[in-house]
């Protein structure tokens, strides 16, 4: 290399000018004849292919009641929950109506001083329950009450039954049961719903109320009701959860058991059942699932306390957006089979449904 003023003289390089190059060619367009995203891609053509939507046709909205005048109680594991005097689930039972949800379910908190071994007042015709259902079918007549049949929120020991030395007893709890029952079609109740888990119950109370002239007060039953940890909430807001001595796994099901769950089902459509409930709700898909198919009948999961109680909690947290997930928990009862569903979230979605038309 030449060197010229102490430094070197680089060749002149000359460098033949590349032929145009096509741009890189894009990725192999795939032949397919089906493409799924195609449905997806627009808000529009989302809504109009959906499986499954959500009126508030679908929801039943259980009331928590109580003794009092012009009062509401917060329960502190279900936030956004209340008891609620007569006087003001009447006045829920006004906003349900306006909001198109369809029926309420009542479940009384009762004075521990009126509980007693064998939840006699259970069967007082002038008991809390039998009340709110005059009062809400006196000024709200066209909604939809369906009462819950079980000892549990009138026994000083919590149990959905008659408890004799540590045993539940079946046929004479079966006996309170069909009383029970009667009162409470007596006071308007429009859907009787055992949910005592008893042997037996359903057919006792259809022909009870048949032979009291309620042939067409419908039957609910909880077919269906497993011993579970997610009704925890739930028994602190009708006050079982400090007075429950042992548990219920002797007369509740198995969370183990599916095929116990058809066996279950099977029963009480034969006896007479006109709609059945799966309960708990979200954990139990999939016997929601295989009781719609196997018995074409109303249908309906019990989105209970816990389930809720965990949904309000990451919500308030910030872990999960509420709205969302509410929205998704229901959306997946309606997939599995239900019709309908119990939540503590119906007027919340009532509303929104109701904001969107």
């Amino acid at each position: 290399m030449a060197v010229k003023f102490g430094r070197p003289i680089q060749q002149k390089i000359g460098f033949m000018p590349l032929k145009p190059q096509a741009r890189e060619a894009a990725s192999p367009s795939l032949d397919l004849a089906v493409r799924m995203r195609r449905n997806r891609q627009n808000d529009w053509t989302r809504r109009m292919v959906r499986e499954n939507t959500f009126t508030a046709d679908d929801l039943i909205w259980p009331l928590f009641i109580m003794e009092g005048q012009n009062a509401r109680t917060p329960v502190p594991s279900m936030p956004g929950v209340e008891r609620l005097s007569v006087d003001q689930a009447v006045r829920e039972a006004e906003r349900a109506a306006k909001l198109a949800i369809p029926c309420l379910a009542l479940f009384p908190y009762t004075d521990p001083k009126l509980r007693d071994e064998t939840g006699s007042e259970a069967l007082n015709p002038d008991n809390l329950v039998c009340r709110t259902l005059r009062a809400i079918k006196k000024e709200v007549p066209d909604i939809g009450l369906l009462a819950d049949v079980a000892l549990d929120p009138f026994t000083s020991h919590g149990h959905d039954g008659l408890l004799q030395e540590g045993v539940i007893l079946n046929d004479e709890t079966v006996a309170v049961l069909i009383k029970q029952a009667l009162v409470q079609a007596e006071a308007g109740c429009d859907i009787i719903a055992p949910s005592d888990m008893m042997d037996g119950r359903i057919g006792a109370i259809r022909k009870g109320l048949d032979a009291a002239g309620f042939t067409n007060v419908s039957i609910m039953s909880y077919a269906a009701k497993y011993a579970s940890v997610f009704y925890g909430p739930f028994r602190d807001a009708v006050g079982s959860s400090k007075t429950l001595t042992g548990d219920k796994r002797t007369y509740q099901m198995d969370p183990a058991n599916t095929d116990e769950a058809i066996r279950e089902v099977t029963l009480d459509v034969a006896e007479g059942a006109d709609m059945l409930m799966v309960k708990p709700g979200m954990p139990y898909l999939d016997i929601i699932r295989r009781v719609k198919d196997s018995f074409a009948m109303p249908t309906f999961a019990y989105q209970v306390s816990g389930e809720y109680a965990m949904i309000m909690a990451a919500a308030q947290n910030g872990w999960l957006d509420g709205e969302r997930a509410m929205w998704e928990s229901l959306m997946a009862f309606k997939r599995a089979g239900a019709d309908g569903m119990l939540t503590y979230f119906a007027p919340r979605v009532a509303e929104q449904l109701k904001g969107q038309k």
